[in-house]
């Protein structure tokens, strides 16, 4: 074999290597772990790494009702992590934080991860959520856990519909109904209730008609 013909069978052979690593990365933290856009917030601190970090607000613009943090905590430590709380800073939302099974602390176990959002997994619900996000905003979101202390990232706020839907708020009140027409005056109801016998109104209702 010629050596430029070696030169080209190994740098063939380089770039399968490179491709096979990275195909190796995708299968680790960053593997569609939540299921949601790999683009969204994510931060590590220490032990702890918070990745796909959003905040999901109801499905139809204008209604008002909860909203959710939806999330994957990652706890690469040798102890369990409890997470203790969630914060909004600067809004007065109030986050209410359950385990998938149970009661008690949501745990991060040792070198394991927890989900948060999504039907069979923990939850995270900002009760007055309308008032605290508004969609298109980036907001703070601190992560305080028992071990590491508090991890803070800037989290996209988004409606859960489309791509969102299955991680959004569990509780979607109806959206306000219209206004109901008004029924008909008494008049016209007394006159349908006696069936042949007319009245004042009603002739000139019916003069006006034609």
């Amino acid at each position: 074999m010629s050596r430029s013909l070696r030169r080209g069978a190994l740098a063939a052979t380089a770039i399968v290597f490179s491709i096979a690593a990275l195909s190796a990365c995708g299968a680790g933290n960053d593997a569609q772990t939540l299921g949601v856009r790999p683009d969204n917030a994510a931060v590590s601190v220490d032990d702890v790494k918070i990745q796909n970090a959003v905040v999901i607000t109801q499905p139809t613009p204008g209604v008002k009702g909860p909203a959710v943090v939806s999330a994957t905590v990652f706890n690469n430590g040798g102890q369990d992590q409890t997470l203790d709380a969630i914060t909004l800073p600067g809004t007065t939302a109030t986050v209410k934080l359950k385990p998938a099974e149970g009661t008690g602390p949501v745990t991060v176990p040792a070198g394991g991860s927890v989900v948060i959002g999504g039907e069979g997994n923990a939850t995270a619900v900002i009760e007055n959520g309308t008032e605290a996000a508004k969609n298109g905003d980036a907001q703070k979101v601190v992560f305080k856990l028992s071990k590491t202390g508090d991890v803070a990232l800037e989290a996209f706020v988004v409606r859960g519909s489309g791509y969102y839907k299955g991680f959004g708020p569990s509780e979607v009140p109806a959206p306000p109904s219209a206004t109901p027409t008004a029924s008909a005056t008494p008049g016209g109801e007394h006159g349908a209730e006696h069936g042949g016998e007319s009245s004042p109104s009603g002739e000139a209702s019916h003069a006006s008609g034609h």
